[in-house]
């Protein structure tokens, strides 16, 4: 395992990730007048999750958006020319079929569900499930769960996967984690469940510091995919193409030490960085 550190408001390494264009192209619905650059990007990222997705008062932050903005550049696009919208996981599917993105970096794990109406490039992250609870809790896996009350997001894979394998749990949802932490300080709740390097991001925040921890022992793998509208292969493998690049180049364990520093987390070396799959 590599130990990596994580921020709580991330800092973007923007000059290890601000690379030439190779051009754009694909079946992407985005504008395009020609020239190099000037292709306009939708991006829908998460704006409530340090050190992936964070909405800094209209500076955006964390490893998804430091992963849009390179494969961005390498379609051609600068970052003057991204804007990013913000995707709750409730509406990612609709926002690609309703035609208001382009294509989604939002911690956006991979099933054949979602496969059904969505075409995903990647994977470009893989995590893994996890618990988040107060310091002095004694729950140390989704085993001890039994007759609490834990808190996830609607919409999300985490809140699936608790209602299919532990229906003794009394389940919460939530529009977004940081109402589950809330809860959780409140009293309200036991435990919060979703990908560890969220939940590593949501525990390092000044707000949380020394309330909560990362039970670190993970029950699934979440492969982080890039959400197209469905029909997309073209872009699908321009964009398979760019991660392969930012790995290969150095750009991926940028972002990733760079976003993930300040707090107690570890991702899974064996898993990560990912192959992309190839696309349909």
């Amino acid at each position: 395992m590599q130990k990596t550190r994580y921020a709580a408001a991330a800092v973007a390494a923007v000059a290890a990730l601000t690379l030439s264009a190779c051009g754009g192209g694909g079946d992407s619905s985005a504008e395009a007048s020609g020239e190099a650059g000037s292709e306009t990007l939708r991006i829908g990222i998460k704006f409530d999750q340090p050190g992936l997705g964070y909405d800094e008062g209209g500076s955006y932050s964390g490893f998804d958006v430091d992963v849009a903005k390179y494969v961005a550049g390498e379609l051609g696009v600068s970052e003057d020319n991204i804007e990013f919208v913000e995707a709750p996981s409730a509406n990612r599917e609709n926002l690609l079929s309703n035609n208001q993105v382009d294509m989604i970096f939002a911690t956006y794990s991979i099933t054949d569900t979602r496969k059904e109406t969505v075409d995903f490039a990647g994977p470009y992250f893989v995590a893994g499930q996890d618990l988040l609870v107060p310091t002095d809790s004694d729950i140390t896996g989704p085993e001890d769960l039994e007759g609490k009350n834990l808190c996830s997001v609607t919409g999300s894979t985490s809140a699936q996967k608790i209602k299919d394998q532990y229906p003794g749990v009394q389940l919460v949802e939530q529009p977004g984690y940081a109402e589950c932490v809330t809860a959780m300080g409140g009293g309200q709740i036991d435990a919060v469940t979703t990908d560890d390097i969220i939940l590593a991001g949501l525990a390092a925040q000044e707000a949380n510091a020394g309330k909560f921890k990362v039970v670190g022992n993970t029950f699934s793998e979440e492969n982080y995919g890039v959400g197209l509208p469905k029909g997309s292969t073209d872009r699908c493998e321009e964009i398979n193409e760019a991660i392969t690049k930012m790995i290969d180049e150095g750009a991926w364990e940028d972002a990733i030490t760079n976003n993930t520093e300040g707090a107690d987390y570890e991702y899974n070396a064996d898993l990560n960085p990912p192959t992309p799959a190839p696309c349909a």
